[in-house]
């Protein structure tokens, strides 16, 4: 349910045919779906140049990862931007990344999907609440908590998914033979609330863009 690629992770064999005794749906983490996120926060504020990419070395690090990283470091130059890799070393202690934000100049955050970040999203939510800078993030639950904005796979789909693997397995079906889903449906969620808090005005045609609107 949570992986963002099953194969560059070594869970499954394909998507196609997993093998073994895992299957289920991906969240996919690919270097396409980072340079998205960019792309909506450069159109959101223009003048961006320098963004501060927030991740957890406390979960271990996969490939996929490692190559989403790398994905969005081909991209920032297109895009005029620079990045500076911040780590959250302990999501209750904030601290160190504030000060590593505040020295990299960064004029917003980008954070990245992780298992530790998303279970503190509150204490995670508090850093931009804390610097002013306009965030996104990789699920809707952070900007439904009051993070500014988001973009990925629909997440309620992908649990209503689950629920056909689950059932499909209970009846028989070996988890082996059933493709790995790839997810179909994505959303952009803005939270204007936040967006008035640190006094960022969203232009027009970002608006339009969005799935769902927090006013």
């Amino acid at each position: 349910m949570m992986v963002g690629d099953p194969v560059e992770s070594g869970l499954v064999a394909s998507l196609a045919h997993p093998g073994g005794n895992i299957t289920g749906v991906s969240t996919m983490g690919t270097p396409e779906l980072w340079t998205k996120r960019l792309q909506l926060l450069k159109e959101t504020i223009p003048r961006l140049t320098r963004v501060a990419v927030l991740w957890s070395p406390a979960t271990p690090p996969t490939p996929w990862q490692a190559k989403a990283m790398q994905g969005l470091e081909a991209a920032a130059p297109s895009l005029s931007l620079e990045l500076s890799f911040v780590t959250v070393e302990t999501p209750l202690k904030t601290g160190k990344a504030l000060s590593d934000i505040n020295r990299a100049r960064a004029q917003a955050l980008c954070v990245f999907a992780d298992a530790q970040l998303s279970i503190y999203r509150g204490t995670l939510l508090s850093l931009e609440s804390e610097t002013g800078l306009p965030a996104m993030y990789s699920e809707r639950r952070f900007v439904d908590d009051g993070g500014l904005m988001s973009y990925g796979a629909n997440r309620m789909d992908q649990w209503r998914r689950a629920a056909a693997y689950v059932d499909k397995i209970l009846k028989g079906a070996k988890p082996g033979d059933l493709p790995i889903e790839q997810p179909t449906t994505f959303e952009f969620v803005i939270n204007l609330k936040t967006a008035k808090a640190i006094g960022l005005a969203i232009p027009q045609s970002v608006l339009l863009q969005a799935n769902d609107v927090i006013r």
